[in-house]
């Protein structure tokens, strides 16, 4: 699932493979960018900004793209097989001498001026894992909405950007409240903030997400319904979590973590 760890570790994949080199093929498979060329065009860099990325692009452009849920850049050398789809999946393709970048499963592609790339991702908090990290401005956005759920609020990427539902639970166990806390009834709301930056942080560069540092056991709850907590052994506790619209499965220990349930 990608958060904001994952998506920075494509990015820096992403540029490896493409920055510095004009591309020799481009195909963007959806309909508002079909005729779009960028043949001949140099990449220049591939920068990661919450849970997006943008790649620009020789002449004043950005490819900006969005996994959400499952989707995913692969990279291949020039004879190697596309492993990562049917190729009805596949959404956009940029290759150069050396390497193809496919996109799969992108459910946001849109090309635009790189001047503009506020319209894309101007509405974001800061980013957890980017240089414009504030955790000040973080904390107030947060709290600005005292009544509203610590789970929904850690997901909101207008508060602080890079928290996806992976993440969301395993902080909400580490601060020992559940996801539906008043955001407004936190304790010590500024430990929201650190822990959230300090799991992204460690997760950078890592193949496999872990946040509880036990070798066998990368994640305290999340995906462990109805296992035992790895603090206490009670049964691991899952529902979702959400406005209708939006819902996300959620995970916590009914005995460790204290606040409202479903």
């Amino acid at each position: 699932m990608p958060e904001g760890d994952s998506v920075a570790q494509a990015a820096v994949r992403l540029h490896a493979a493409l920055a510095g080199r004009p591309l020799i093929r481009s195909d963007l498979r959806v309909p508002r960018f079909a005729t779009a060329d960028l043949t001949g065009r140099t990449v220049l860099d591939v920068t990661p900004r919450g849970k997006h990325l943008l790649a620009r692009i020789e002449g004043g452009l950005t490819l900006h793209s969005h996994l959400r849920m499952d989707g995913a850049w692969k990279i291949y050398s020039p004879d190697e097989h596309w492993r990562g789809g049917p190729a009805y999946e596949i959404r956009a393709v940029l290759a150069n001498a050396d390497h193809t970048a496919v996109g799969y499963r992108l459910p946001v592609l849109e090309l635009l001026r790189t001047a503009d790339e506020n319209k894309a991702v101007g509405h974001l908090g800061p980013d957890l894992l980017g240089p414009d990290w504030d955790p000040e401005t973080a904390l107030s956005n947060l709290l600005a909405e005292a009544s509203r759920p610590i789970g929904e609020a850690l997901l909101d990427q207008r508060n602080l950007a890079g928290v996806g539902n992976v993440f969301k639970s395993e902080i909400c166990f580490l601060l020992r409240v559940t996801p539906w806390l008043p955001t407004g009834e936190l304790r010590l709301p500024e430990r929201a903030v650190t822990v959230a930056k300090k799991l992204l942080e460690a997760n950078r560069d890592r193949p496999v997400r872990m946040t509880t540092g036990l070798r066998n056991q990368r994640l305290f709850v999340y995906g462990r319904a109805p296992r035992p907590c790895l603090r206490c052994g009670t049964s691991v506790r899952k529902a979702n979590q959400g406005d209708g619209s939006r819902e996300r499965p959620t995970y916590w220990c009914p005995r460790c973590q204290a606040g409202p349930t479903p």
